[in-house]
């Protein structure tokens, strides 16, 4: 993939529905797993070494084909997590995540393709996208900024 950046036009994209797109060849997307710890415990040492295994694997054909950008994994927000927020004009930190739920974001894959078509392809290659349960969110960035830019 090309490493130069397209400027950003303002519209709806008939093909992908964003209310931005990108000029020219590329656009990043956040693929974003989403983890459910009741599934994750569910499955063997196995199955484990199943998943682990594909994810080194995705990272691989991703980086071997110019797409990958970055990626990290998330602590349980269970056990890790505090929440910032103001209440009544202080700022106040509770543990925790913002909202309880079963499902939380475990980690993400910043991708730079070519289309959202290829976007969904390289979620689709995500072992959490083979286990019941499990899924992986496709997400146009809107904006960046960082060290690449």
């Amino acid at each position: 993939m090309s490493s130069a950046r397209s400027p950003l036009r303002h519209g709806v994209g008939a093909a992908t529905g964003a209310a931005w797109m990108r000029v020219g060849l590329t656009v990043k997307y956040m693929l974003l797993m989403q983890v459910n710890n009741a599934v994750l415990d569910a499955l063997t040492e196995q199955e484990r070494e199943v998943v682990m295994n594909g994810h080194q694997e995705f990272i691989k054909t991703i980086r071997e084909s110019g797409e990958l950008i970055g990626t990290q994994a998330l602590g349980d927000p269970g056990t890790t997590s505090v929440t910032v927020a103001t209440r009544g004009g202080e700022v106040v930190v509770t543990d925790g995540p913002f909202v309880e739920a079963k499902e939380y974001l475990g980690g993400y894959y910043l991708v730079d393709c070519e289309s959202r078509d290829r976007a969904v392809e390289l979620a689709g290659m995500i072992p959490d996208t083979k286990i019941e349960g499990l899924a992986v969110e496709v997400r146009p960035v809107m904006f960046s900024a960082g060290a690449d830019m």
